[in-house]
């Protein structure tokens, strides 16, 4: 698990007033922006479910993402990882048209069947929006880099609706072992009213819920607190598997030397793998699908209607789409990935699914995005705080499994996972592949 963060220092601690101030805009314009895009992607989602010609034009879609990011957004390419070098060093610009170019690129993607999340989409519009209100407001250079933090949380606990991991991931996910503690409050306060005034729009957020019967004696039980144990194991693999998959098809689709070329062929490849499956469950978000019968994340949470190697197609549809160059995060991709890899591992083992897709869900995130202590948290807010015990074993131990690798290339290794592996410390996750 992470390093145990120290207490903030008294000149940060002093510097807290006014940068909560500050957050108040910024959470207000984030939670707001996070509402339309939840909004957006359920009409694209269902505009793409009404009319099933859509993703052959995938293709075409893909080369119009590349011309916009070519011709409109130079200097937002690296995403995220943008944000993160921004928190390390606040001279670093953030170009304030990222978040709607990220937007558009996003409900792009989705409308024409590209398989992505909504994680990335969010986090880069709160950073966005916070650059372009910092500069309004003169922001001291001092402050820019837990403003921008702060931005992070807004986005992040707008769109998912829960604020204290949104709070906790901008805190942890910059370095590797270690949280900067100096943003707790402004993030905390960023991550809830931005979620506040996302309800307050009436966005739709979907709901999940482990079905089980179970109060605190029960939920540290030795059967499920194994079940923890076996989903985070085989969770930390597969959310390096995720990367290492990424990166391979990244790396073929620049030998193509035309980005151009590499999106038009992305969109083929998913088109077609839909249409070899025979089902577009792998296309979009995966939330949920007009068809009870498919695969969806929502259906992890039941007995049925789940295939045991669902995982995979998901894994893969997802790994082309981002790597051609379409946009969206890998997040909610993720959670599909780990939840139909928690079911299908309990199911076998004759264990309650319903947990295991719980545990999975946030396992495979916490092994991708080296963020182990946010995403046992954002378990107990979506299923329940009687869960922290499993969850966070299944957190850890994916977290410890997936080795020193992540979707966050900028990510800073600050203490290794393992004492055998020092020499990892003081490099980017990028430096070490």
């Amino acid at each position: 698990m992470s390093e145990a963060p120290s207490a903030p220092s008294a000149a940060a601690t002093a510097r807290w007033p006014g940068q909560a101030a500050r957050v108040v805009p910024i959470a207000a314009l984030v939670g707001s922006a996070g509402a339309f895009f939840l909004w957006s992607l359920d009409a694209v989602t269902r505009l793409r479910w009404d009319h099933p010609w859509l993703p052959w034009f995938l293709p075409a879609a893909g080369i119009a993402i590349v011309a916009a990011y070519r011709f409109v957004g130079q200097g937002c390419e690296r995403g995220t990882n943008l944000l993160l070098e921004a928190v390390r060093d606040p001279s670093k610009e953030v170009p304030p048209r990222l978040a709607p170019l990220i937007l558009l690129a996003t409900l792009v993607t989705h409308l024409f069947g590209g398989s992505a999340g909504r994680e990335g989409t969010a986090v880069q519009m709160g950073g966005g929006i916070t650059a372009w209100l910092s500069d309004r407001l003169r922001t001291a250079r001092e402050d820019r880099s837990v403003l921008m933090q702060a931005g992070m949380a807004a986005g992040f606990g707008a769109v998912f609706g829960t604020p204290i991991a949104a709070a906790v991931f901008a805190l942890e996910v910059d370095t590797m072992g270690r949280i900067r503690w100096a943003g707790t409050l402004p993030c905390l306060a960023a991550a809830f009213l931005a979620d506040f005034v996302c309800r307050l729009w009436g966005a739709p957020h979907v709901h999940y819920a482990i079905g089980l019967a179970a109060d605190r004696s029960i939920a540290l039980s030795p059967a499920w607190l194994f079940q923890g144990l076996l989903v985070g194991l085989v969770a930390g693999p597969v959310a390096r598997g995720f990367v290492e998959t990424t990166h391979v098809f990244s790396a073929a689709f620049r030998r193509l030397r035309s980005p151009w070329i590499a999106s038009a062929i992305g969109g083929l490849m998913v088109v077609a793998l839909s249409g070899a499956l025979g089902t577009t469950a792998y296309q979009g978000i995966g939330v949920t699908h007009p068809d009870p019968a498919a695969p969806s994340l929502a259906a992890m949470f039941h007995a049925g209607g789940v295939t045991d190697w669902g995982w995979i197609w998901k894994l893969l549809f997802t790994a082309i789409t981002l790597a051609s160059g379409f946009k969206g995060g890998e997040v909610t991709p993720l959670f599909f990935i780990g939840a139909a890899l928690g079911h299908a591992t309990s199911r076998l083992c004759g264990l309650p699914v319903e947990l295991g897709a719980g545990l999975g869900f946030v396992a495979v995130f916490a092994g991708a995005s080296n963020t182990p202590i946010a995403c046992a948290l954002m378990g107990c807010e979506l299923f329940g705080w009687k869960w922290l015990p499993c969850l966070a074993l299944a957190c850890g131990t994916a977290y410890l499994a997936s080795g020193h690798a992540g979707i966050y290339s900028s990510q800073h290794v600050a203490r290794p996972k393992w004492p055998w592996a020092r020499s990892r410390a003081g490099r980017t996750l990028g430096e070490l592949r």
